[in-house]
Order: structure tokens, then C-alpha cells, then sequence
């Protein structure tokens, strides 16, 4: 497939509002490809050539792409800028300038699917000395030989900004229409989203539909060492609304609420890895952890799901997540981070085990299956506080145990019910007593002024459209914050600049903040058709990517629920 054929698809995408519209585009051409092209497209379609779990990036900062437009067209640096920040976007400022080059490319090559998405993908493998020249290099040939039309979306797959609308919705839609058009849609979708659930990885599940069926998406299922994604909770009023939500037969299960890092462990022979939340392989950053599974887990083969908490060695208080963050990024001095700040694990559920996966088993069956196989120790790994109750008396006594041990709260499940990615009602709850917080994406900010005018001081927060794959400012974030949580969000902040205009800058979608506020408020000044009011930080969510950040949705139900 010509990569001006994608091309044609990204527009006409682009072109239109309509979500309907969108899978009817992505349907047609997923149907018309062969498989391995098909795997590539329908990574491509959402501006990824790897899995979203991958630990792997491209690597190319808005300002190296610059340099790379620079090196394909002659065209200087600051006049590149100039215009990127007239058009606002760097891939329509980069078709372009293709368009008027100033250098001809004498042996121009004609640009395929297959050459784009490979040479995509050998520049995630540079690392070291010289890696970002190696990566300019080759960003820079692929748009000496792109039309300009295909420097747009090259120049916008590169950096992580598509701008077509596409989300997991989308594409899970599209694959249901490309190969199974006489079906009935919810059977189809549901199929879909089990094997989506299991492979966290669309491609797959697209040839997996393409070559073999119902039949085959039926039967995609977990692997060790490629994580799926985790159960999330919805948050429950009170413990009278928690009960009613998941409440089994026999009542419901309760456990504490940690205040840390959630974390998806597998395990097969002494081989262990540690994934987070948003999938993150943090296994090099986690070696306690690793020692801690092989010394306490009974198991040649299994995934385990639980929470790790960081401590103070000197008392043995819990530390709160936001310290502990700070050994997720890290990549020196590990092991110095580990006599700082050492975790405990709290096990609390088993999702696959010995050959067999038990995600379709109910919990409280995980749960005895679980408590076989662990070994506790106190400090390093253990079993999440449990209690199974029908009792509205116990429940209660336990929530006040959970809050005296620095815990944020409990959650709430269904002793019968199977594990499910994501966020289903009636399987979990959480219980706090805080008023609920929001996870939101930075999206833009502005310069501060004084004192302060070397710090990014007003932040501009979205919430994620999962239907459209984009993100809609909720308000913004200026007031309550430390000399020190600013110079901290500047620096993260400063890579993802996209456009700068006087004191307002745009940044790509990739920091994730938790923030508290006073009540949400209709707008008609923000996208999201709402704003919040008095927005505070609570910390960053260095344990979360933008896939995981709140939803459209979630403010809508927040908003009704005041």
C-alpha cells in the first residue's frame, strides 16, 4: 500500500466531525488490505507503530522535528517556527514548506505503509551517543521523500499530534464493519472489546478477525509478559450505595485502598516483570519488587495484580504515591532509590496461573487460589487487608481501621464476579472520603510573570473524548501551588511544547495530573461544555498515561451526581 493511500484515508478523517463517518472510512480500508498491512494501518490509523503497552517510543521532541524539516527543505530553523506558529500545527507547517522546498532530493524515493512504518520503528531502537542525530537523519529523508501531503501525517505520527479523531473506539467500531457487516453490532463489539482486552494490541485483534472469525477473537487470551489492562473502580456515595453496586449473594468483598502504585506482575520461572497502571514496564526500576515475587510467590507461572506501597525505613510509615513516583521514571541510582524509598506489595487478586487463566473465575475463587501460592512477609510482600461481610456494621469499622492505617479509603467488589479490563459497574467500587478528583491531561499553559516568569504557571486541563480520541478542556488549573510543584511541572512540561504565542504555549497530550475542586460548573467557554471550579493539584500521575486520564463522560455523570 502506497503511504499516499493513507494519506488519503487521514483526510478524509480529518474531514469530517461525524464518528459514524470515521469507522464507515476506517472500515473500508481496513477490509481492503491484506494481513500484514493490516496490522501496520490499524496501528497507524491511531498514530502508534507499537503497542500502546510497548515500552518503546519513537523519540522525537516537536523541537528535533524542526530541526529534521530544516535538514529536508533548507529552510531555517526560526523561519520553520515562525510559521508553525501562524498554522499551529507543525505537520500542516511541514507539508507546507515540502511543498515550496528548496532543496530537490535527486534520488527521491516513493514512500509505502511498509517503509514509513518500519523506519518508524528503527528509530525507537537508537539510544546512546548520537541516537537524536541518527533519528533527525532519518525523519529528515522521510520527508525528502514525502509528497507534501504525506509530510503532514508523517510529521504528526513522528510527534504524537494526528489530529484525524480517531480513539480505541473508533477503530474497535471499524473492524466490526470491515469484517462482520451482516452481524449483530453489540454481539460483534463485544468480541471485539474481549480480545482487545486480552492482546492490548488492535492489530492483533484485527487479523485475528480478519483470518479467523468470531471463532478466533473468541478465543484470544492472555500472555505472560504482555500486560492487560487493569479493572478500574467507579467510586461509590457511601457504603450503602457501595453494598448495593457489587454486593454478591454472600455480601461483598472489602479491601483497603493503597495509596500507591498499581501494579500487574508476571512471572514465569525467575523471570519477573512489573508493569503499571498504564502498562509501563518498570521492571529495571522495581528490582525489590522482583526479589520479593521470586522469594514469596509459590508459582512457576503466573499474573498477579496488586498495589505497592512506598514506606519510611527509619518508622515504617506509609510515604503517599507522590513520593514514590519519583522511582518510576528513574534510570540512574536505582539502587539507592530502593534504600530511599522501599515498597511493600499488597497481592490482591491472581489473573492467570500455571497455564490457565482465571480471569473468567469469580473473585472470591482468585482469592483462595491467590492465598495458596503467597508467601507473606511483613515489609516486602503481602496480601491486601480483606474482609467479606454482609454486615453494614463491619463494613463500616473496617472503612475507620483503612483510614487510621493511611489508607485513601476501600474498595468494594463482587465476590462473584470475574475480572474485566476497565471500568465495569456492579464487579468494583471505591469508597473515600474525599470528595472525588479527576485525572485530566495538560493540553496548554502560560508563562508566569515576576518572580515567577521562568515557570509555566496556569495550566489548561482536559478530560478525554473516548468516542473521538480527543481532548476537551475542562478549565484551568493557576492558583495554590509551590515554588517547587512549578519548577517540577515546567520541567516535564517544556518537551511537549507544540506552539508558542506571546505567554500561551500548546503542549501535546502526555502529562497527567490528579486534580481536587471545589464543584463543576456548565460552560460554554471550554469544549467539554463544562469547567471547574477553583481547580487545585493534587499530584502528578506519573503512574498514568493519557489513555487513562478521566473521561467526557465521567465529568458529565460528576456534574449530575452534584
Amino acid at each position: 500500500m502506497d503511504y499516499s493511500e493513507l494519506a488519503d484515508v487521514y483526510e478524509s478523517l480529518e474531514s469530517t466531525q461525524s464518528n459514524l463517518e470515521k469507522t464507515s472510512i476506517l472500515a473500508k480500508a481496513f477490509s481492503s488490505l491484506d494481513k500484514e498491512e493490516l496490522e501496520k494501518v490499524v496501528r497507524l490509523s491511531m498514530g502508534r507503530v507499537f503497542a500502546a503497552w510497548k515500552d518503546k517510543e519513537i523519540g522525537i521532541s516537536s523541537k528535533l522535528m524542526v530541526k529534521a524539516i530544516s535538514k529536508a527543505t533548507g529552510e531555517k530553523e526560526s523561519d520553520i517556527e515562525d510559521l508553525w506558529r501562524e498554522t499551529g500545527d507543525l505537520g500542516l507547517t511541514a507539508e507546507r514548506l515540502v511543498k515550496d522546498k528548496k532543496q530537490q532530493t535527486l534520488a527521491k524515493q516513493e514512500l509505502t505503509v511498509e517503509k514509513v512504518f518500519m523506519t518508524l520503528q528503527e528509530m525507537a531502537t537508537y539510544e546512546g551517543s548520537g541516537s537524536q542525530e541518527k533519528k533527525l537523519d532519518k525523519a529528515a529523508e522521510l520527508l525528502s521523500s514525502a509528497e507534501p501531503r504525506e509530510a503532514r501525517y508523517i510529521t504528526r505520527t513522528i510527534i504524537g499530534d494526528m489530529r484525524v479523531g480517531v480513539g480505541e473506539g473508533t477503530v474497535r467500531d471499524a473492524i466490526a464493519e470491515a469484517f462482520f457487516p451482516e452481524e449483530e453490532k453489540e454481539e460483534v463489539k463485544s468480541k471485539i472489546q474481549h480480545a482487545y482486552d486480552m492482546a492490548n494490541d488492535f492489530s492483533v485483534v484485527a487479523r485475528t478477525a480478519k483470518e479467523e472469525g468470531f471463532s478466533g477473537l473468541e478465543e484470544v487470551e492472555m500472555e505472560l509478559f504482555r500486560p492487560i489492562q487493569m479493572m478500574l473502580a467507579q467510586k461509590a456515595e457511601d457504603m450503602e450505595d457501595g453494598f448495593e453496586s457489587v454486593g454478591g449473594e454472600e455480601g461483598a468483598v472489602l479491601e483497603y485502598k493503597y495509596d500507591g502504585m498499581r501494579v500487574q506482575i508476571h512471572k514465569k520461572g525467575d523471570e519477573v516483570k512489573v508493569f503499571t497502571r498504564r502498562l509501563e514496564d518498570v521492571t529495571e526500576q522495581f528490582p525489590d519488587i522482583v526479589d520479593a515475587v521470586r522469594k514469596n510467590v509459590d508459582a512457576q507461572e503466573c499474573v498477579l495484580d496488586g498495589e505497592a506501597v512506598a514506606y519510611n525505613p527509619e518508622d515504617m510509615s506509609n510515604i503517599p504515591f507522590q513520593k514514590l513516583s519519583k522511582r518510576i521514571k528513574r534510570k540512574y541510582g536505582i539502587e539507592e532509590m530502593v534504600e530511599e524509598i522501599p515498597v511493600v506489595v499488597h497481592l490482591f487478586d491472581v489473573l492467570y496461573l500455571e497455564g490457565d487463566s482465571f480471569i473468567s473465575k469469580p473473585l472470591e475463587k482468585r482469592w483462595s487460589k491467590l492465598k495458596e501460592v503467597v508467601e507473606e512477609a511483613e515489609y516486602d510482600l503481602d496480601l491486601a487487608k480483606h474482609l467479606e461481610t454482609s454486615s453494614i456494621e463491619d463494613a463500616n469499622s473496617f472503612y475507620q481501621e483503612a483510614l487510621q492505617s493511611d489508607a485513601e479509603g476501600i474498595m468494594m467488589k463482587n465476590p462473584d464476579a470475574e475480572f474485566k479490563p476497565g471500568s465495569r459497574v456492579g464487579y468494583m467500587v471505591k469508597l473515600k472520603p474525599v470528595m472525588e478528583t479527576l485525572d485530566l491531561v495538560v493540553v496548554g499553559a502560560e508563562w508566569g510573570e515576576g518572580r515567577r516568569s521562568d515557570w509555566l504557571g496556569s495550566y489548561r486541563l482536559a478530560c478525554r473524548d473516548e468516542d473521538l480520541g480527543e481532548f476537551k478542556v475542562v478549565g484551568k488549573m493557576a492558583t495554590g501551588f509551590t515554588d517547587e510543584q512549578l519548577e517540577e511541572m515546567t520541567e516535564k512540561i517544556k518537551p511537549l511544547i507544540t506552539k508558542e504565542e506571546g505567554r500561551e504555549v500548546d503542549v501535546k497530550p502526555d502529562l497527567v495530573v490528579e486534580v481536587s475542586y471545589e464543584e463543576l460548573q456548565k460552560s460554554p467557554q471550554y469544549s467539554s461544555g463544562y469547567a471547574l471550579r477553583f481547580p487545585r493539584l493534587v499530584q502528578i500521575r506519573e503512574d498514568l498515561g493519557v489513555e487513562g486520564a478521566d473521561t467526557l463522560s465521567k465529568v458529565s455523570d460528576l456534574y449530575e451526581s452534584q
